[in-house]
């Protein structure tokens, strides 16, 4: 299933893991010009580098994968209707001046993008309720704003239900990894999607966010495919 919006990978099934990647895409559509350097598109302030292909290996390997397919810079598809940032006109000290659309045009990009690929996704986790949810993002090293290098190769979001990252954290850190409880962003702040999907139906999910320069390769996406596979495995296992 795939449309410009949002795409499905593998087939989801009742009781598996469901990976859901909001930024996995730098794609902009016809007939809107965001008035960036065609540069930017490929820097983390437009997509989640290398998420898209960490998701992809891991429906290669039994999950599946819904995966949104415009820029995050389009639309924030990860902010709730009316909140800073979901048609963001500065990125990491950039200005972004084709956001400057007012309230007609934020509406249109809505109606357009956003309540579309909620709407569908919203569908599939009915028809097919997973085990465990997985929100896959990835973080840049360091914002150009702030010349202070992050340490966390992996941080764990969540916002009211800790019953995945619980489990999570201590299997990620048995391997390890420093890792990040609520870090480098806060899922109190930062769970919009997560909110709206998995906490409001009570389902199971993780909030991931992995360091860019752990995936930014094939032999990365690899590796860090094989690690989310395992850990999946054994959330669920512990979930019961």
């Amino acid at each position: 299933m795939t449309t410009e919006v949002y795409r499905l990978l593998g087939t989801p099934v009742e009781g598996g893991v469901l990976v859901i990647a909001d930024h996995a895409s730098n794609h902009v559509p016809e007939g809107i010009d965001l008035g960036i350097p065609e540069e930017l598109m490929n820097q983390h302030i437009a997509i989640d580098i290398g998420v898209a292909a960490v998701a992809e290996r891991m429906v290669a390997a039994g999950t599946s994968a819904w995966l949104a397919g415009i820029s995050r810079l389009v639309c924030d598809l990860n902010r709730d209707i009316g909140m800073p940032g979901m048609f963001p006109v500065v990125s990491d000290g950039h200005a972004i001046p084709g956001n400057m659309i007012g309230d007609e045009g934020r509406a249109a990009r809505v109606a357009e993008y956003f309540d579309p690929y909620h709407a569908a996704l919203e569908s599939l986790l009915d028809r097919a309720p997973p085990a465990l949810i997985v929100s896959l993002h990835s973080f840049t090293p360091g914002l150009a704003t702030c010349d202070k290098p992050r340490p966390w190769e992996i941080g764990i979001l969540y916002n009211e239900d800790d019953r995945a990252a619980r489990i999570a954290i201590p299997l990620l850190e048995a391997e390890g990894l420093t890792v990040g409880d609520q870090e480098p962003y806060s899922g109190r702040i930062l769970n919009s999607s997560m909110n709206r999907h998995a906490e409001a139906h009570g389902r199971a999910y993780l909030s991931i966010e992995i360091r860019q320069d752990q995936i930014a390769d094939a032999a990365g996406q690899a590796h860090w495919a094989d690690r989310m596979t395992r850990l999946c495995r054994g959330v669920v296992a512990q979930l019961g």
